[in-house]
């Protein structure tokens, strides 16, 4: 089993995530972030294990300590450590803090849930009927399908922000020249068949863009291929940069391919696009853990060096 890290645990900060749905059903607080992650608030959290707010925040606050300095903590934070680390979940802190409208809502995602339900279902001394009960209910439907089907929520098409950019993007690239976007079409497909949450933020085109960029001034490239131009592209109305449509970003001749291809495997991928993934982490279902094997993943797909 993995060790809890011996250093201070990092504050974390409000995540840059939006809420999809929240509601209070049948006395139950729940929700689902914008990557898919169902979750139940403190409130939410206490009404399914039959225990007082004040409870949850108590062992909140030990999982916390313990993170900190694995020396402090009460024999029942081993039991979530135990469950927590089995299925993946090695976070500093019980909750999801993201920042609404200026409010900061805390937010105990499914794994969190279930790993109280289970304690107080058949380990706590304080075992109650209300988390037995829930606990057989949600092992058999899953919590997740739980949420999900009590809020009337349908995870979105994971290839809906990706193929509603290239129908817009159809034909708007100058002749005889290239689009970043068009060109890391292979990417954003691995990524979306690797179950990353693949929306406004996280299709890394602006980031390929930008270093691309970089490279083509500092190695003075239109000496050797021509020049670059500025075409016309429109994000799609639901995506928050559509609000400075008409965008105008560069198209570059179709005689550099070659070497933005080479680039883009041998430098993007391995050196600069593990960094851009793992800024994504938090909207990833399985966290940093899987940012990081999706960032592995392109070290075998790079071509031998000239």
């Amino acid at each position: 089993m993995a060790s809890v890290p011996q250093q201070a645990a990092p504050k974390q900060l409000p995540l840059d995530l939006s809420i999809e749905v929240q509601k209070d059903v049948n006395g139950i607080e729940m929700g689902v972030l914008e990557n898919g992650i169902p979750y139940l608030t403190q409130r939410g959290l206490s009404s399914i294990v039959g225990v007082a707010r004040s409870v949850i925040q108590t062992i909140t606050n030990e999982w916390e300590e313990h993170y900190a300095n694995p020396v402090i903590g009460k024999d029942r934070i081993s039991y979530f450590k135990q469950y927590l680390f089995a299925n993946g979940y090695f976070e500093p802190k019980l909750f999801i803090e993201t920042l609404q409208n200026g409010t900061v809502h805390f937010n105990y995602p499914d794994v969190v849930c279930m790993a109280f339900l289970e304690y107080y279902a058949f380990e706590s001394k304080a075992a109650g009927t209300v988390a037995l009960e829930n606990y057989r209910r949600f092992a058999t439907f899953g919590i997740r399908r739980f949420i999900y089907e009590a809020l009337g929520y349908t995870p979105a098409d994971k290839w809906k922000f990706h193929h509603d950019r290239i129908s817009l993007l159809k034909d708007s690239a100058p002749p005889g020249h290239f689009t970043v976007f068009q060109e890391i079409t292979g990417l954003v497909v691995d990524l979306i068949t690797a179950d990353l949450t693949v929306n406004h933020k996280t299709v890394p085109d602006i980031s390929v863009g930008i270093a691309w960029s970089k490279y083509w001034c500092d190695n003075n490239l239109e000496s050797k291929y021509g020049s670059r131009v500025q075409y016309v592209h429109n994000y799609p109305s639901y995506y928050p940069q559509s609000a400075s449509n008409p965008q105008t970003p560069n198209a570059y001749p179709d005689a550099a391919l070659p070497e933005f291809r080479l680039w883009f495997k041998q430098t993007y991928l391995l050196t600069k696009f593990p960094k851009y993934i793992l800024t994504k982490a938090n909207l990833l279902p399985g966290g940093a853990k899987e940012a990081l094997s999706i960032a592995e993943m392109y070290k075998g797909k790079a071509l031998p060096k000239p």
